[in-house]
């Protein structure tokens, strides 16, 4: 395919419907002609290899079909199918496959002013936002079919290769010899890394959690469309970047939030991703594929300053200077920070879920939440049939060995815990406080606290909310009430009081852990 293609159809008469301004975007691979309702996007005759092949044209048909259907998956809105282009290449035929020269995915056509990283540029990006991102991610995988079998795809020996490839192309292209020597570091990191994990990215291979995903999430491949963020633009063209972890999908999403300053946002997308999936083990490898990701996309920017091409968006800067940052950044994510253990303890009403929600968001780490584990370890989603079995001692003597596992995961990962339960009994403190007291970890334990008449209040408020009736909310704090056991006297050391009804309680309470914890 030539630019005569190209140049041709910015005429209007090579379309089967209305058109209006029509103009051409280029990008390394494809060329994307907008004409008002709709875009096209056509890919490039190339061949890189093992990397992506698009040299004949049966392959580019072949692909861009693929490309529609995969990305059908998350956005169906968008994706409209794969075209025909007939006629000449100095006189084409859009839709028309009565003697194909060229095929071309069609779309619904979108402002880049939509795209997720322009409204982040601006200032625009919203909760409710990474909301439909993470919960369309969720659906993917959930959905998304396992590599099965002997399938190398996502295994050790298919990562390791991966691993060395990025280093080997990297390597060549620096002239610096600081930055040789920072890639020298981070590549033993790596390497390192990935020998401690081995077992279990093996595990995770063995066990399905290889799925054939998205394989591109950042925020210039998500668009805000009809009022929500949706997913596009995932990878068609190279099963070996498309079959992945979901756990490497979710850490290049935080790792390209936080390449853009969003660290509450990426704070954010961790906890709700990982309340939806149940799948915390993923923090284990949460910073081993953040580093894979800041590798290749600093190589990305590398190549770009060699070549001079036109890139997907990224944030801003010159090529060099921005994969030197992204090469710090893999350096910085294999840096072991000592994590700590908050224990929300307090009655319904207190005010502890909607505080700790807020805290992981500012400071980091990960929220684990009882209501949300016990609703998983007994399959329901809302009120259960027999309550009584459900919210047993029994069940609910399971439920704290769950949050205690999970405790042990996450801080096992190298990330803070947040523990956000009733707690009322010593035993359930002190389970929970063991997993990061046999870690030599830091424990604070924080009390939720509020007069009896403001709980009250605050659990009728929430039942009209949900429009449900109150009196079984206010019986369930009556027992709360009477079952809570004073703290014990080795608790008082790790104890803070934090009264939810003062002024700025939540910067008062994230003073407190910064101060104990000693954060910075």
């Amino acid at each position: 395919m030539s630019r005569t293609l190209i140049q041709a159809l910015k005429e209007s008469d090579c379309f089967d419907h209305p058109i209006g301004a029509v103009e051409v975007f280029e990008t390394p691979i494809s060329w994307v002609v907008s004409t008002g309702d709709y875009a096209y996007k056509i890919k490039k005759s190339l061949d890189y290899g093992s990397f992506l092949d698009f040299s004949t044209l049966e392959k580019r048909r072949r692909l861009c079909e693929q490309e529609v259907a995969l990305n059908r998956r998350v956005a169906p809105s968008l994706y409209i199918g794969c075209v025909a282009i007939s006629g000449t290449e100095e006189s084409p035929r859009v839709n028309d496959d009565s003697s194909p020269i060229e095929y071309a995915v069609k779309m619904r056509q979108f402002s880049s002013r939509h795209l997720l990283s322009s409204l982040q540029a601006s200032g625009e990006l919203s909760a409710e936002l990474i909301d439909d991102l993470i919960d369309q991610l969720v659906a993917l995988h959930e959905s998304a079919p396992c590599a099965s079998g002997d399938n190398p795809l996502g295994s050790p020996p298919s990562i390791h290769g991966m691993l060395v490839d990025e280093f080997d192309v990297i390597e060549p292209l620096l002239e610096s010899l600081q930055d040789l020597e920072q890639l020298s570091s981070v590549k033993t990191l790596t390497l390192e890394s990935f020998a401690r994990l081995e077992p279990i990215l093996e595990s995770r291979w063995r066990d399905g959690f290889i799925r054939e995903s998205h394989g591109d999430i950042h925020l210039g491949n998500a668009v805000r469309f009809e009022g929500k963020a949706i997913l596009f633009n995932g990878i068609e063209f190279n099963d070996r970047l498309r079959w992945c972890d979901v756990a490497c999908e979710l850490a290049f999403l935080i790792m390209d939030l936080e390449a853009r300053g969003e660290r509450e946002f990426a704070h954010y997308a961790l906890n709700r991703y990982l309340e939806l999936s149940g799948d915390y083990q993923a923090v284990r490898l949460l910073n081993f594929y953040k580093r894979y990701r800041a590798l290749l996309r600093a190589r990305i920017e590398l190549v770009r300053d060699h070549d001079a091409g036109v890139m997907d968006d990224l944030p801003g800067g010159e090529p060099i200077d921005v994969f030197r940052r992204y090469l710090t950044m893999a350096q910085e994510y294999s840096e072991f920070r000592f994590p700590y253990l908050i224990l929300a303890v307090g009655v319904s009403g207190s005010g502890k879920s909607r505080f700790t929600e807020e805290i992981v968001r500012r400071l980091g780490g990960v929220r684990i939440r009882s209501d949300v584990e016990r609703k998983r370890l007994f399959d329901f989603t809302a009120a259960p049939d027999d309550a009584e079995a459900v919210y047993s001692e029994k069940a609910t003597d399971q439920t704290y060995r769950r949050l205690a596992e999970l405790t042990g995961t996450v801080l096992e990962a190298g990330l803070p815990a947040c523990i956000d339960a009733t707690c009322l009994l010593l035993e359930q403190r002190k389970r929970l406080r063991f997993e990061a007291e046999k870690r030599g970890l830091p424990v604070l334990i924080v009390s939720f606290e509020a007069d009896r008449a403001t709980l009250r209040a605050r659990i009728v408020k929430r039942a009209r909310r949900s429009g449900e009736p109150s009196e079984r909310s206010l019986s369930i704090l009556e027992r709360q009430l009477e079952r809570f056991e004073p703290f014990a006297s080795d608790e008082t050391t790790h104890l803070v009081h934090l009264d939810t009804t003062a002024p700025d309680a939540n910067l008062t309470l994230a003073s407190l852990i910064q101060e104990r914890m000693r954060l910075n």
